[in-house]
Order: structure tokens, then C-alpha cells, then sequence
């Protein structure tokens, strides 16, 4: 049974900080990209941030590069997502993805197979 944890989420000043990270079991980060989608209420869930854990090739929407890091980690089979500078509109609910069926985008959330249950990220 596969499953995606998410933790870290939390409420925070504007200017400020949070790391969130995904851990799995019953799956091992392989070659495949990890990625990180969020959802706000009313909007559609977006990818943020994917990262490929073996080689630390990672990739960021436009709206976050600069400010949020993601980054796996094999030997302990999790992927962490550094927040910096946050805004009130990086508030959000937010996921960690695993296994694309067709490895041919980044972030379409119909891509992955795995999700976790989600970490709220508050930015006030």
C-alpha cells in the first residue's frame, strides 16, 4: 500500500518562511519526478515545484522561482519543499505527487498516480 505524507504546513507571516516535506511508504522515490501542487479554495490545483530525487534536476513555476526550494532526499526517501519570502497568495493546501503515468508533463495533476493527504500553509 503505497502512501504520501505530508508535514510541515503551518501559519505564517508574510516575509516569512516554511519547509514542507513528503515521505513515503510502500513506494520508493526512483527516477521519476516528485512534484508539489497546490490548492487554494475556488482554484484549481497547480504545480509549484518537482524535483527528479536521483539527480536533484528540479524545475519551478514562475510564480514561486526564486523563492522555494525543493529538494529530495534518497537515503531517507522524502522530498522537502523550503518556502522563503512567503505571500498571502501562497496560501494554500499543499501536495506531494509520486509516479507519472505517462512521464510526459510536469504539472498536470492527472500525470500521478500518488498523492498524499495535503499540509495547509497559511500566510497571513
Amino acid at each position: 500500500h503505497v502512501q504520501l505524507v505530508e508535514s510541515g504546513g503551518g501559519s505564517v507571516q508574510a516575509g516569512g518562511s516554511l519547509t514542507l516535506s513528503c515521505s513515503a511508504s510502500g513506494y520508493t522515490f526512483s527516477d521519476d519526478l516528485v512534484a508539489w501542487f497546490r490548492q487554494s479554495p475556488g482554484k484549481e490545483r497547480e504545480g509549484v515545484a518537482a524535483v527528479y530525487p536521483q539527480t536533484g534536476t528540479a524545475y519551478y513555476d514562475d510564480a514561486v522561482k526564486g523563492r522555494f526550494i525543493i529538494h529530495g532526499d534518497n537515503a531517507k526517501n522524502t522530498v522537502s519543499l523550503t518556502m522563503n519570502s512567503l505571500t498571502p497568495e501562497d496560501t494554500a493546501r499543499y501536495f506531494c505527487a509520486a509516479e507519472r503515468r505517462y512521464r510526459h508533463t510536469m504539472f498536470t495533476v492527472d500525470e500521478y498516480n500518488y498523492w498524499g493527504q495535503g499540509t495547509q500553509v497559511t500566510v497571513s
